[in-house]
């Protein structure tokens, strides 16, 4: 169905029209990547059961196995490495008061993945309906839950892997044990745990005024900015609170 909005101009008209075509070719191109990403042929096996700390019942610490994170009836399982501590390099200011803000800045929570487990917080009970969510990171787990509840997070299976290796062998540290922003997704096969896919655009080359983007088309953030005249405002990072 072809559109006029009020007001607009028969220059305006035409090149939306023209931008409409690229906008309809990057959903085919998005679909064509997500249905390639579907037929990948099976990834590596997972060799080792990770043993993580999450929140037992009770509330207490407690330990959960890899494979534990499968609920029935759901094949896959995604799991975000939260930078907790957050790059040595980042001097963002850390969060001003509660627990956390006690922490030495270089002990504490990453400001982006902050923003964006913010925004995955509200979509997490909406996809755990199909799969299995959790994120992870490397500070001690009474750290993880304390920052959990100073941002008011209620839906996400937080989780410590300070105690094994998972975040190394999957890229979400570097050999000088910095974390890194990794997105991990594995699939139940029978008995096997295998890797399905990860987003390695985070270590693939930008083009110049870029951020790698590996998770971008999960950003609700930046998407909007993306709709905007200014779009993504240069030089601008996430902050834990603003004004």
């Amino acid at each position: 169905m072809a559109i006029t909005l009020p007001g607009e101009s028969p220059e305006y008209r035409a090149a939306r029209d023209q931008l409409l075509e690229r906008e309809i070719e990057l959903r085919r191109a998005m679909e064509a990547v997500a249905a390639a990403r579907r037929v990948l042929p099976p990834g590596g096996s997972v060799k080792l059961d990770y043993v993580f700390q999450g929140a037992g019942a009770d509330g207490a610490p407690a330990d959960v196995r890899l494979s534990e994170l499968f609920e029935a009836g759901k094949e896959s399982l995604v799991i975000y490495s939260f930078m907790f501590p957050r790059d040595p390099a980042d001097q963002t200011p850390g969060p001003h008061d509660g627990e956390t803000a006690l922490l030495p800045l270089a002990e504490g929570p990453c400001p982006s993945c902050t923003a964006f487990l913010d925004q995955v917080d509200g979509a997490a009970e909406h996809a755990t309906q199909h799969i299995n969510l959790a994120v992870v990171a490397k500070t001690p787990l009474p750290r993880v839950l304390a920052f959990a509840r100073e941002r008011g997070w209620r839906r996400l299976r937080l989780l410590s892997s300070s105690g094994n290796t998972f975040n190394a062998d999957y890229f979400a540290e570097t050999e000088d044990a910095v974390q890194r922003p990794m997105l991990t997704v594995f699939r139940r096969d029978g008995d096997a745990i295998r890797h399905f896919w990860s987003s390695e655009l985070l270590y693939a080359p930008s083009d110049p005024g870029q951020e790698p983007r590996h998770v971008g088309t999960l950003e609700p953030l930046w998407n909007l900015f993306d709709l905007t005249p200014e779009g993504r405002p240069a030089g601008w990072a996430e902050q834990f609170s603003y004004g």
